[in-house]
């Protein structure tokens, strides 16, 4: 009962610190200041946002299930892998945005979402889900 409680706050922890960084990677990349577009109550970044937090939630979620599964596995290399997975997650996350967003041709993303452009927002929210059901399929 104790390792598994040891083993939660391990995996919540790094759970969140590889969201938190995965965010503001991501917020580097694409142009709109996240926090601020918030503040102001642009609810297409905050669509955004709550995709970039379920898809690596659902990625970080793959790669504990993962490590939890083998037998072998212990805590430091389940945390160790759990990070790998999560930096993979956060750079398909980006990758996918852009190659997305060259080949759809109907609008530009940033633009969208510069112009609180909530169907935009709620796109790319599905986008983000998307490529994080991709990942964490590989992860399994």
């Amino acid at each position: 009962m104790l390792t598994i409680a040891i083993e939660t706050v391990v995996y919540l922890g790094i759970g969140l610190v590889m969201m938190m960084l995965g965010y503001f990677i991501i917020d580097l990349f694409i142009p709109v200041d996240f926090p601020q577009e918030i503040n102001d109550g642009n609810k297409a970044v905050g669509w955004v946002s709550a995709g970039i937090y379920a898809g690596l939630g659902f990625v970080i979620r793959s790669a504990i299930i993962s490590n939890t599964i083998s037998e072998a596995a212990e805590l430091l290399q389940g945390v160790i892998d759990t990070t790998v997975y999560g930096a993979i997650g956060v750079a398909a996350l980006v990758l996918g945005y852009f190659i997305i967003d060259i080949f759809n041709r109907k609008f530009n993303f940033n633009t969208a979402l510069k112009e609180k452009n909530e169907a935009a927002g709620i796109m790319i929210f599905g986008i983000f889900l998307g490529i994080a059901f991709i990942v964490s399929g590989v992860i399994q």
